[in-house]
């Protein structure tokens, strides 16, 4: 795959009750909606009452799934998954979802985030006798939903979220219903919506839980809500079920949903993700608006900053970055040849309307900071007089734990570098970083976000987060 320097995330999950129809072809087009938080690979498992069936593979949801192997997969329950992982877990063994069977009959699990005490719940489960087969931290909730206490599926996975320490949004199959479950502090995302009957208005509509509301929109869902923090949600004939598990913590939404993550037509946090990106460009241009001929947005996450920049500031957009949107989905690896003109395999300049011009170039934000630099110089050896680049979020300082591949502290170049070294690295003539304090004005809250990438405070005790090498390849 083309690696950009961008944060990149796990998973999306979806969930679907739905009388009448075949839950695992609905799943099919609510992957297809997410298959932005994850290109790795792609899973579905249903239910048909009494037997579980699943097919999962490595690639994209239109790689994964066909006619043929959908066909088998019955029932009016399923949940499905789009997986990215770091480096070292790009395995089919890794894939989800996952099946096992039960003394309660079969049980599948996806979920979308990372347990930072995985490695102490692993080895719970080694010294206890129960085999692993994968490195992710989604196998070992998987064998611990198998095993919990209890009568019924919500009080087995109430057992558990006391257990789990961490960010999760998971996705439950049973027999009978579909079970949804979020962290009490709602690091990652999860919305829940109601189907139209499947013929013609006769009958019960259905239900369906997703990590964002585009998968709902896709399928023809309403978007009811949230799945709250540390609640638990059950999907099934008798309708649609509210058990709060745990008591929720103070907030720690993941603000990256909002500036990179989610696709533009999601709804996070009660907030439209294009209108927040928006807004971020309009306080960029209120903090660090600079004389310019034309503004552009690096695309696609940046283009929506793009116009608010443009229009709080009054300097007119124009596309100046053309990309390739196939390119970055090819897991062939490109000659030495074509690896040295990096980011060229994945955009074009629009060179007529950047000769001569000051350009303000917009990018959601710098990582490691190995593609700011050949953007820079493309556009400048298109023409541009001057390319003062402007960032939609603070720097990015520290790693991430919560479930999103930020790099180690020694891979991000604003833990190594000051904001004038950092220009200087990447060779445009001005830079500049959207302020907290702006960045949150957008966002609409002056609180309830985890924000721990840029400032380092962490919502969970850095003494319970082992070194981020330990997590190499366990993320859901």
């Amino acid at each position: 795959m083309i690696d950009l320097d961008k944060p990149r995330h796990e998973c999306g999950v979806f969930g679907a009750y739905t009388p009448g129809e075949q839950a695992a072809r609905v799943t099919f087009f609510a992957l297809h909606a997410l298959q932005h938080r994850g290109q790795e690979s792609a899973g579905i498992c249903s239910s048909d009452g009494r037997t579980a069936h699943i097919h999962k593979a490595m690639g994209l949801v239109s790689n994964v799934f066909n006619e043929e192997n959908l066909a088998p997969l019955k029932g009016e329950l399923a949940i499905g998954h789009t997986r990215y992982s770091t480096t070292g877990g790009a395995h089919l063994r890794n894939a989800q979802p996952y099946l096992i069977e039960t003394l309660h009959g079969p049980l599948g699990v996806a979920h979308n985030g990372n347990l930072i005490n995985a490695p102490q719940l692993r080895r719970d489960l080694l010294q206890r006798g129960i085999g692993l087969t994968s490195s992710s931290d989604s196998e070992v909730m998987t064998l611990m939903l198998a095993g919990a206490p209890g009568e019924t599926m919500e009080q087995r996975i109430t057992a558990c979220m006391r257990q789990w320490r961490g960010a999760y949004s998971i996705v439950v199959l049973t027999p009978r219903a579909i079970y949804a479950a979020r962290d009490p502090w709602g690091f990652r995302p999860l919305v829940w919506g109601r189907l139209p009957a499947a013929h013609d208005g006769d009958g019960a509509g259905g239900l369906a839980v997703a990590s964002e509301s585009c998968a709902l929109s896709t399928i023809g869902a309403t978007h009811e809500g949230e799945v709250h923090q540390g609640e638990i949600v059950r999907l099934d004939a008798s309708g649609f079920h509210r058990t709060q598990a745990v008591a929720p913590e103070r907030g720690a939404l993941c603000t990256f949903e909002h500036i990179y993550f989610a696709r533009p037509d999601s709804i996070w946090d009660g907030h439209v993700i294009h209108h927040v990106r928006q807004q971020l460009g309009v306080q960029l241009a209120r903090e660090s608006h600079v004389d310019a001929d034309v503004v552009c947005g690096v695309p696609d996450s940046a283009t929506p900053a793009a116009m608010g920049y443009s229009r709080e500031s009054g300097v007119p957009i124009s596309e100046v970055l053309i990309k390739n949107r196939y390119i970055g989905r090819t897991f062939i690896q490109p000659s030495d040849r074509l690896r040295k003109s990096g980011v060229r395999l994945k955009f074009n300049v629009l060179a007529e309307n950047v000769q001569g011009k000051r350009v303000i170039l917009i990018d959601d934000s710098i990582v490691r900071g190995n593609t700011s630099g050949p953007l820079v110089k493309m556009v400048r050896e298109a023409g541009a007089r001057e390319i003062h680049l402007r960032i939609t979020c603070p720097p990015i300082a520290h790693p991430c734990y919560m479930g999103v591949d930020m790099a180690t502290h020694d891979e991000l170049i604003a833990h190594r570098m000051s904001v004038a070294q950092m220009r200087a690295h990447i060779g445009c003539d001005t830079l500049a970083f959207l302020s907290m304090e702006g960045m949150m004005r957008a966002i609409g809250r002056a609180g309830g976000y985890c924000n721990a990438c840029f400032t380092g405070r962490y919502p969970l005790p850095l003494e319970d987060i082992p070194d981020k090498q330990v997590f190499e390849g366990v993320f859901g």
